[in-house]
Parts: C-alpha cells; sequence; structure tokens
C-alpha cells in the first residue's frame, strides 16, 4: 500500500470529530507496521487526547518500529493535552508522515523539526490539499485571526425570503432545512440580526440526532429591542450571546443578564461586524454561520467578510416589491465592485437546488 492509501484512511477517521472539537482541528491517525494498520485514532472533542495518542495506544508494543500517518502536524506544545511530538519519540515510531503542517504559531514547523532532530524520519506534504480543505475553517482562523464565516440563506426562485406580510414558512422543503441542520453542527456559532429574532422567534439550535455540541447562538442587536421571552433569551438549549452598542436600555441588559444570557456592549452607535468578529475570535470562535436577515448578510457581504456562501433555491416565485430579499441596505453602486463569485457545487435537495459558492480571490 502507498502512503497516500493510508493518508486517505487517516482523513477518514479525522472527519468523525465533525461538529466535536470546537476550535480546535480535525485529526486522523494510522500506525502501520509490516504492511498492516496496527493502530488508528481520531481527535473526537475538544479537551480530550488527540489522534495520535489514540492510535499509538492501540498499536502498544506494536509502535516501536513503525510507522504513523498523521492529517495535521503533531503539536509540540503543553495545552490541554501533552504534545504529541514527544510522544511519537518515546513510543520508537521511526518514520512520520505529515499531510499539512500546523499554521498554528505555537506548532508551525516546531512538532516536525522536533521528530527530527530525535532522529525520525518525517515526510510533509502527503495529500496536503485534501487535508487543508478538511481543516478550511481552523486554517483560516490561525492564518487570518478571523473567524471562517459560512452565509447562509433560504429563498424563492427570485430571491425573496417572505412574502410582503413577512410569512416565510416554509419556503424551502424539509430536505434543504435538515441539510442546513449539518452546517450549524460544523459552526461554532449561528449568527442572526434582531429582526430575524422578532420576526420568527427561531430557536438556532441543531435538531440532528448525536449532535454533540449545540453552536452559541449571536444575536447582533444594536438597541437591544428583542422581546425578553424570545427563545433564544428563554429556551437555555445553548448558550446565546448578544451583541448590542451604547443606545441600549442599561435596565434591559442587566434582565437579560439575569436569564444567562452574555450581553457584550460596544462602545459605538452602530455595531460592526469586523468587531464582532474580532470580538468571536478572542472568545475562542473559529467558524461563523450567519443565517440573516438581510441587513446583516449586507453587512457580512459589503465588507467582504465571508468565505463561503450557501443558498436554498425553491421553485417557487413569491413577487412583491415589499418582499424582502437575500440582501438588503444600499448595495453596490457600480458593476466594477461588485464581488465575483465561483460556484462550487450545485446541488438539487429534495425539490430545492443548493448553491455553494466562494469569493474569488484576486
Amino acid at each position: 500500500m502507498t502512503d497516500a492509501h493510508y493518508m486517505n484512511l487517516a482523513l477518514e477517521l479525522a472527519r468523525q470529530g465533525e461538529g466535536q472539537t470546537g476550535a480546535n482541528p480535525l485529526v486522523g491517525a494510522v500506525v502501520v507496521k509490516d504492511g498492516e494498520v496496527v493502530g488508528m485514532g481520531a481527535h473526537l472533542k475538544y479537551g480530550e487526547a488527540h489522534a495520535e495518542v489514540h492510535a499509538i495506544q492501540m498499536a502498544g508494543r506494536h509502535a516501536e518500529g513503525a510507522v504513523i500517518y498523521v492529517t495535521l502536524e503533531p503539536c509540540s506544545h503543553y495545552g490541554k493535552t501533552p504534545p504529541c511530538a514527544e510522544l511519537i519519540i518515546r513510543s520508537g515510531l521511526k518514520r512520520v508522515v505529515v499531510a499539512a503542517e500546523d499554521p498554528n504559531p505555537l506548532v508551525s514547523g516546531r512538532g516536525i523539526e522536533m521528530l527530527r532532530s530525535a532522529g525520525i524520519e518525517v515526510e510533509t506534504g502527503v495529500l496536503k490539499e485534501q487535508a487543508e480543505e478538511l481543516n478550511e475553517k481552523f486554517m483560516h482562523f490561525m492564518r487570518t485571526g478571523l473567524p471562517y464565516v459560512t452565509l447562509k440563506a433560504a429563498a424563492s426562485l427570485d430571491g425573496k425570503t417572505a412574502t410582503a406580510t413577512g410569512d416565510s414558512k416554509w419556503i424551502t422543503s424539509e430536505e434543504a432545512r435538515m441539510d442546513a441542520h449539518q452546517y450549524r453542527k460544523n459552526h461554532q456559532c449561528i449568527l442572526v440580526g434582531s429582526g430575524t429574532i422578532k420576526a420568527d422567534d427561531p430557536s438556532l439550535t441543531c435538531r440532528l440526532p448525536g449532535a454533540v455540541n449545540q453552536p452559541v447562538r449571536v444575536v447582533l442587536d444594536t438597541t437591544l429591542s428583542i422581546p425578553l421571552q424570545s427563545k433564544v433569551i428563554q429556551d437555555k438549549e445553548a448558550p446565546t450571546w448578544i451583541y448590542t452598542t451604547s443606545k441600549a436600555d442599561p435596565e434591559k441588559v442587566r434582565n437579560v443578564e439575569k436569564e444567562g444570557v452574555q450581553v457584550t456592549v460596544l462602545d459605538a452607535d452602530e455595531l460592526q461586524v469586523r468587531d464582532v468578529l474580532l470580538h468571536l475570535a478572542d472568545r475562542g470562535i473559529a467558524s461563523v454561520f450567519v443565517e440573516g436577515g438581510a441587513t446583516v448578510h449586507a453587512s457580512f457581504v459589503k465588507e467582504g467578510l465571508y468565505q463561503q456562501i450557501i443558498f436554498y433555491l425553491a421553485p417557487k416565485l413569491i413577487g412583491g416589491l415589499q418582499s424582502p430579499s437575500i440582501l438588503s441596505g444600499e448595495g453596490f453602486q457600480s458593476m466594477k465592485d461588485v464581488p465575483l463569485l465561483q460556484f462550487t457545487t450545485i446541488t438539487k435537495i429534495g425539490q430545492d437546488i443548493k448553491l455553494a459558492a466562494r469569493p474569488i480571490k484576486e
């Protein structure tokens, strides 16, 4: 078997931790000796043992003189767990094959250097592209200091997200709505504006069977105007963080905080999405799933602060000048300023079409 074969297996193992590792990357590891797999592991949950630990423990005495395939560079620092590079050295492994180097400044080549200094053969770049794609949120977060942002909307074929009366249940099919829950599972937080809360009173939770961690619910509310009885405040099904401004009534802030909701008052008259993203990054949030509404989506698009767009289009025509669309606001004034996207996938789900797109990097 080739190195690529065993690395593919490690990548499959890594995917088992989707939605469970928080800001940490998805990592898989496979230990091979004399052409046989003797150990396998994955990082399955934030704060628990890393993939290399599971794989080496399974291999036991067979780890000595074996090869370990790891989808991401072994860590070299003490965090919630000891350095995996030290464990590899102690276990007597003779060769380490790494898919992608870790962009985390605490690691960033140090793990590989530690292994080579111990006389272990290290090869890098095997299925690197696949490994980086698997951890694109983590890679983006480490390289930019900002969370990876996915914008999501569901609309009719003419781009309307509700009727003129605000009725939006349901534009898309049950299949499309459940598909969106997969994105909720794989992001650390769901972000909406106050208008969405007041119009729909959503729970903003992941309803997939077996969902381990509920994403944090983030609400942008300039004047802290959402009702105290909103589900995101009262149901306690997931943490809720509200970002507001100095326009908020201090008494309302105190009343909301009494319900266990974290309220962040930014010293500004208007909320800026970049400031919110920086604040979320400081709190360890590496990925954000933006579900609207139109004003919030427009803010992210205008600032270019998104990495992926997911649109669900239903075979329906709503019409109406007053019917809300996916984006609101003034929009772009000139076509030369309009960001160009490229479709990455076009999929039929139930009766609907899912469009995935990314901005084209200049």
